[in-house]
């Protein structure tokens, strides 16, 4: 499966220990990131990701045309709900780009734990 990471500046760590609790679900699919978010995640994971721009610099509007043109299977975003994003129309735009195409996204730790059962489901 082609699997979308992303996470605001305060919810990055959590995002890392996430994948490294979960990184044989991980290992077996193919990764994107925004461009912090993707970096931390290979620096600290070693795990392959294929990076985009950073969220406020277009990222999240690339992410969004990869949901857009079906290039993606699922979007894992962890979000600060409690930060104001500057970018925050990108935001609300992938979030609508993901009803639209009917693409599973995950915007939390809890949501993302039942994605990661159908992960190891779809091992390569």
């Amino acid at each position: 499966m082609k699997v979308a990471l992303i996470a605001h500046d305060k919810k990055k760590d959590d995002l890392i220990r996430f994948i490294k609790q979960n990184m044989d679900a991980f290992k077996h699919h193919e990764l994107y990131a925004t461009g912090t978010t993707g970096g931390r995640i290979i620096g600290e994971t070693g795990l392959r990701v294929q990076l985009k721009k950073s969220g406020p610099l277009g990222g999240d509007q690339e992410i969004g045309s990869m949901i857009a043109n079906g290039l993606l299977d699922m979007v894992i975003f962890f979000r600060d709900p409690l930060t104001a994003q500057p970018h925050e129309p990108d935001v609300s735009a992938l979030l609508r780009l993901s009803d639209v195409y009917k693409i599973p996204l995950a915007t939390n730790q809890a949501s993302a734990e039942l994605f990661i059962k159908k992960l190891l489901e779809q091992k390569k």
